[in-house]
Formats: structure tokens, C-alpha cells, sequence
């Protein structure tokens, strides 16, 4: 729309509702983290049905006089669809559990609490209060702006939120364990003899594969802070160590969430050094990733805009970004590979195999 064309108040009343929506989208977040301190998924998990809000309200324990404010806080988390709503003794009001909230279940294997709360824990979200004064800064990435050192180096110092931060990691990566390695995903490991999980963290993602294909031998490559005493097993083995200096050899090298934490330079040269441990194997073995690909001409509005903001989140606090399949592809040819095959399967991930 030209900028000096003159707008009526329908319009404008409708940009407004939309910088308001901007606004305050926050508030949704938060409440989403007020959901998982109070338990509600939980709560409504153990009353093993639909829970009315003064069964909810008595299930927490709270003043009387934050009714109001819980009927509220629901309706929102309803809306957005954390949670659902229905009608109990055919008039009255209850929640229950939807796929999202589900997920929230402290007792199930592949909660993602965790998750959820470190990343609206105030470290990560006050740092983007400082969003504009880091474009207009000569720091390579916010988290630089705001902490003054790299992210990985902050985490190396705060053992605490270190530790949650991995915990959330391997949260995330029980989700997909639980429901994709050991069915969907199965042809993509079998015949393997060793796989490298680079930058594996603690190796839940190693661990249920090693269990799964105990012929595979497993090594979890991950700075020494995060490896330190670990327990091993006869085919998961932890080694400390730089990416960037050395990776042990191995039939296939995973990749989980990594190369959209590395810029294409960063990306480039950790490809070409696989390919060329790859050729000199004498095999013919392949790079796993499992990342995000945009698809804004095919996906979902809702699941796009979702990358896109993991976008900006990997691009401004650790230089990375999330790639379009063009992008992908330049990066593989680029690197040496000759062909590639991607899978979307993990919702908004997908599994992508690289060969040489």
C-alpha cells in the first residue's frame, strides 16, 4: 500500500487491532508459563476427566477471590488451544487436555515443560528488550549485546541454567524418539555400523538409538561441560571435544539442531570436512540432519510463521538461521555432496540425508 494514501477508519482501526495483538503477544506466552507452574495439565490429567473451574480452582489450592482471574487465564489458554473446553452434567463448563497441553504432563516420557520454561526463563526473553539497540551495536549477536559474551560461553559459566537448558534439549528430543526413530525412521539407520551424534548433548537422541539398533556403534560428540560423567554403555560412548577442531570417524555423522545455530561459513566448513571423512571411509556413508526447512508456499500460515521466528531467535543470538530447501541445497552442493533427500516428518522439523 503506498504510504501517503489516505486511509478510512475501518483500516486503521484494523492496524491497530493488529499492533495490539503484536503487543501484547506476551501475554500469551506468560500464561502458557503460568500453566505449567500451577500444574494445570497435570491436574486435569489426574482427575482423569474434564475438570470444571471450581474443581480447578479447589485442585489449586487458591484464594476464592482469583476465580475471576483463572476463568480468565483458561479462556485465553483455550483460545489459543492449549486447552479445550466442554459441557459436563449437560450445563456446566470444563476443561480438558488437547494435543499441546498433553505434552505438558510432568509423568510422560516426552514432556516438554522443560523446554517451554527455559526458553521464557527472563535469561532468554528480557535479552530481546535490547533487540534494536543490538542492530544499531557492532556485537555479532544479541546475546553478545546483552551478556557480553557468546552464548555458549554464558552457558559454560552459569552451570544452572546450563543445565536446564539441556535438560530442555533433551525434552525436545524425547518427542521425537518416542514416536519417529523407532517406527518411520528405521530404514534411515539400519545397516549402519557407527553413527557420531554431533554436538549430542547428554545423547538422549544416541541413547534410544543405540537401544534401538545395538549393532550400531554410538559416540556422542559435545563440549566437555556438557559431557562430563555421563554414563556409557557398550555401544554409546561420550567424547569431549570441538566440532569445529575434530569428529571421529564413523559410517554416518547426526546432526541435531546444530546447523541452525552455525551461519553458512560455519555450516560450509564443518560439511566439507564430513564429506571429505566420508570419501576417504571408502564407504559410501551420509550426514543425518534433523533441522527446520522452510516451506512458506506449501506449509500452514501458523507452522511458517513459527520458523520464522525461530529464525530470528538463531540468527540474532547465535548467528544462525533456519533455510529455505534452495538454501539447503546450495549448502550440500556447495559442500561437495552430490544428492540429498528430505523427509518432513517432525512437524516442524524434518529429517534430511545427505550423500556424497
Amino acid at each position: 500500500m503506498d504510504a501517503n494514501q489516505d486511509l478510512g477508519a475501518k483500516e486503521l482501526f484494523q492496524g491497530q487491532a493488529q499492533l495490539y495483538k503484536l503487543m501484547f503477544n506476551h501475554l500469551s506466552s506468560m500464561s502458557l508459563k503460568c500453566a505449567i507452574e500451577l500444574g494445570i495439565a497435570d491436574i486435569i490429567h489426574s482427575h482423569g476427566r474434564a475438570i470444571t473451574l471450581s474443581e480447578l480452582v479447589s485442585a489449586l489450592d487458591i484464594q476464592p477471590t482469583k476465580t475471576t482471574g483463572l476463568f480468565r487465564l483458561m479462556r485465553l489458554l483455550v483460545h489459543s488451544g492449549c486447552f479445550n473446553k466442554t459441557k459436563v452434567n449437560g450445563q456446566e463448563e470444563a476443561y480438558g487436555l488437547t494435543a499441546a497441553s498433553t505434552l505438558l504432563i510432568k509423568d510422560k516420557p516426552y514432556c516438554f515443560s522443560p523446554t517451554v520454561s527455559v526458553f521464557l526463563d527472563p535469561c532468554f526473553v528480557a535479552a530481546f528488550q535490547s533487540l534494536g539497540s543490538w542492530f544499531k551495536g557492532t556485537e555479532l549477536t544479541l546475546w553478545e549485546t546483552v551478556h557480553g559474551i557468546k552464548f555458549w560461553e554464558f552457558m559454560n559459566q552459569n552451570p544452572g541454567i546450563n543445565q536446564r537448558f539441556n535438560e530442555a534439549m533433551a525434552s525436545d528430543t524425547e518427542i521425537l524418539t518416542s514416536f519417529v526413530v523407532k517406527a518411520e525412521c528405521k530404514q534411515i539407520f539400519e545397516g549402519l555400523g557407527s553413527l557420531v551424534d554431533v554436538g549430542g548433548g547428554n545423547g538422549s537422541l544416541s541413547r534410544i538409538i543405540s537401544e534401538a539398533f545395538p549393532g550400531i556403534k554410538c559416540t556422542v560428540l559435545d563440549l566437555p561441560h556438557v559431557v562430563a560423567n555421563l554414563p556409557e554403555a557398550d555401544n554409546l560412548k561420550y567424547i569431549a571435544g570441538d566440532m569445529f577442531q575434530f569428529i571421529p570417524p564413523a559410517d554416518a555423522f547426526l546432526f541435531k539442531l546444530i546447523f541452525h545455530g552455525l551461519g553458512d561459513e560455519d555450516g560450509l566448513k564443518i560439511l566439507k570436512k564430513r564429506r571429505e571423512a566420508i570419501a576417504s571411509n571408502g564407504k559410501r556413508g551420509k550426514v543425518i540432519i534433523i533441522d527446520i526447512v522452510i516451506n512458506a508456499e506449501e506449509e500452514e500460515p501458523e507452522l511458517t510463521e513459527t520458523k520464522f521466528l525461530f529464525d530470528i531467535l538463531m540468527s540474532v543470538n547465535a548467528n544462525g538461521k533456519e533455510r529455505t530447501e534452495s538454501e539447503w541445497a546450495k549448502l550440500f552442493s556447495d559442500a561437495g555432496f552430490s544428492h540429498y533427500k528430505i523427509t518432513p516428518i517432525f512437524g516442524m522439523r524434518s529429517l534430511i540425508e545427505v550423500y556424497p
